[in-house]
């Protein structure tokens, strides 16, 4: 098990990954990891207009020093990141990305497991969004127990939001 703002979790399905709080010398590697991840979402999703494509070094080390953020690094190597903050009384959660080579292992689940338990206790609701044609992300947080909902969104995204609860996660 791993602790998460005191709170159990899994350990990582990736054997030898290693969860650690991102810092700002791990902004390049953020940068380059989230384009990887964003490209498929672009064609998915037929638009460009994704933050995580047109993001510089500097605004990924501001929202590194802003939100709560974790690597995943195996054998030295960034493979999953993802990010949450509060947002009145909603625990917001982003960039949950993985390493094209290492989806299907269940690591993006993972850290969305690690992203809730990091939630704080009076949070109402967790929320994210994910591309309106996202759909195997889609998927993934609706078995996870969020619904989608109107929402802060950007175009051609879907909001979805569940309520909050300590780790384990609603089934």
């Amino acid at each position: 098990m791993s602790s998460v703002n005191g709170v159990q979790v899994p350990e990582c399905p990736i054997a030898g990954a290693r969860l650690a709080a991102a810092t700002a010398v791990d902004a390049a590697e953020v940068l380059v990891l989230q384009r990887c991840c964003w490209v498929d979402e672009a064609v998915a999703n037929d638009t460009l207009d994704i933050a995580a494509l047109h993001e510089t070094v500097e605004e990924v080390r501001t929202w590194i020093a802003e939100w709560k953020t974790w690597c995943v690094r195996l054998d030295g190597r960034l493979i999953g990141g993802v990010r949450a903050r509060r947002d009145g009384a909603a625990w917001e959660i982003g960039r949950l990305m993985v390493a094209p080579d290492m989806s299907g292992r269940g690591l993006g689940g993972w850290l969305l497991d690690v992203a809730e338990a990091a939630a704080p206790d009076d949070a109402e609701t967790i929320s994210l969004f994910t591309g309106v044609r996202s759909t195997r992300n889609i998927a993934m947080y609706e078995r996870a127990g969020y619904r989608r909902t109107g929402g802060p969104a950007p175009p051609s995204a879907v909001w979805l939001v569940k309520a909050a609860s300590r780790y384990p996660r609603d089934q």
